[in-house]
């Protein structure tokens, strides 16, 4: 799905690698899986170099084990001068904590006098998110037969497209990306206008 959204021109692709709520699975399926994601850093970094995508992580990363970080931090530096796609890993991440999490900062800067509770709105609240260094998604997709985003850029997916597919994401491929950004591309999207404003 990286190489094929790399082909077509796509700036920013995040994928759900794995929730917070997933540390609530057997000990020996997240260790497995903990294991394959270094493993698959690894392997991968490469690859991710020679297309030129820049990999980003989001998430709560004081959980992950410390040979998850080191092959984080390694592809991350790795691929930090690359200037095409970027890769936005979701790890260790759910929507609400991330809101919370930015909540309480900005309660702590109120209370350190930084600025006052008056200078918060939408844009300033947007800035202690994790993915203030990111535009919000024009697509959400969902594999898997699933009809909902499971804690996924609650705040950032308030007007992306949705697209949902029985196909689970081992099976999607390169023409079924296609498929959903042509769905998407069919679509008019009026962010609260009318058709003839747009």
């Amino acid at each position: 799905i990286t190489e094929a959204a790399v082909k077509i021109g796509v700036n920013y692709l995040t994928l759900y690698t794995f929730s917070t709520e997933n540390w609530n699975r057997p000990e020996q399926e997240v260790e497995s899986l903990m294991s394959l994601l270094a493993y698959a850093l690894e392997k991968e970094t490469p690859t991710l170099k020679q297309n030129n995508v820049r990999l980003r992580i989001i998430g709560d990363l004081a959980q992950m084990p410390a040979s998850v970080r080191d092959a984080l931090d390694r592809s991350m530096a790795i691929t930090s001068g690359c200037t095409g796609l970027t890769l936005i890993l979701a790890l260790s991440y759910s929507s609400r904590w991330e809101i919370v999490h930015a909540a309480q900062q900005i309660a702590t800067a109120v209370q350190k006098g930084e600025f006052p509770v008056e200078a918060i709105d939408a844009k300033k609240f947007e800035t202690y998110l994790n993915t203030k260094d990111f535009p919000d998604p024009d697509l959400l997709i969902r594999t898997g037969g699933e009809i909902r985003i499971s804690n996924f850029l609650l705040w950032q997916s308030a007007y992306s497209e949705l697209y949902f597919t029985d196909e689970y994401w081992p099976d999607f491929r390169e023409e079924s990306l296609y498929k959903a950004i042509y769905e998407y591309q069919r679509r008019e999207r009026r962010f609260g206008k009318i058709s003839e404003q747009l």
